[in-house]
């Protein structure tokens, strides 16, 4: 099956990157490695960055595809094998990475904009794993297991066993520190009192003048 202009592109910066810092990397040098012209190429993306991006979200679906579902594992017998899935799937890019973990410590903008990509893809890890990752609560589950997936990330990357078997340790390790952490949380935001809805102010109020609820000290 021929690539198309999107995957030479996005195959083209994980090349380069595995040569050079991901802040060194020009877009007219992305699409002479990716024989596309510039023209082609700001038709698929707008930045490098955003082929960064394309290249998470791939990862995420190859991941996804993977999918099986036991219904005998635990939540986070579950989620071992989908981030340890995702491991596999990074794989073949190991070197590319390598040079975006040490651009983002480099440059912490740089760092946080890869944190939100992800908390994204760990939202869909989560999901896969069919623990909810919806609202406060799931939001605070993604980011805490991309920064979980982080950590274990810099063993991987020096991990030359084929079979993975420090990496599993360390994600094995983490991830019952991260489940105790996680009860701890749940139990917290259940226990947590909830805040009564702001009242919305009608249209046309005066924004000066106090209102019903307000003590006597705050009144003009």
């Amino acid at each position: 099956m021929a690539k198309n202009h999107r995957d030479k592109i996005v195959e083209a910066l994980l090349a380069l990157l595995a040569e050079k810092p991901f802040e060194t990397i020009g877009l007219a040098a992305v699409a002479e490695k990716a024989g596309v012209s510039l023209a082609d190429m700001r038709g698929e993306f707008g930045s490098t960055f955003d082929m960064v991006a394309a290249f998470v979200r791939e990862t995420d679906r190859k991941v996804l595809a993977g999918e099986s579902e036991d219904a005998e594992e635990t939540p986070r017998d579950r989620l071992f094998d989908v981030l340890m899935r995702r491991f596999e799937t990074l794989h073949p890019h190991r070197e590319a990475i390598r040079s975006l973990v040490r651009s983002a410590e480099r440059h912490p903008r740089f760092a946080l904009a890869l944190n939100r990509l992800a908390v994204r893809s760990q939202q869909w890890m989560l999901a896969a794993a069919g623990i909810d990752a919806s609202g406060l609560i799931g939001g605070l589950r993604a980011q805490a297991l991309a920064l979980l997936f982080a950590r274990v990330m810099r063993v991987w990357l020096d991990d030359d066993d084929p079979g993975l078997a420090r990496t599993m340790a360390e994600l094995d390790r983490d991830l019952a520190t991260g489940a105790r952490f996680a009860n701890l949380l749940d139990d917290l935001y259940r226990l947590a009192p909830r805040c009564p809805p702001r009242r919305r102010r009608s249209r046309g109020a005066d924004p000066h003048r106090a209102g019903p609820s307000e003590p006597e000290t705050m009144r003009a």
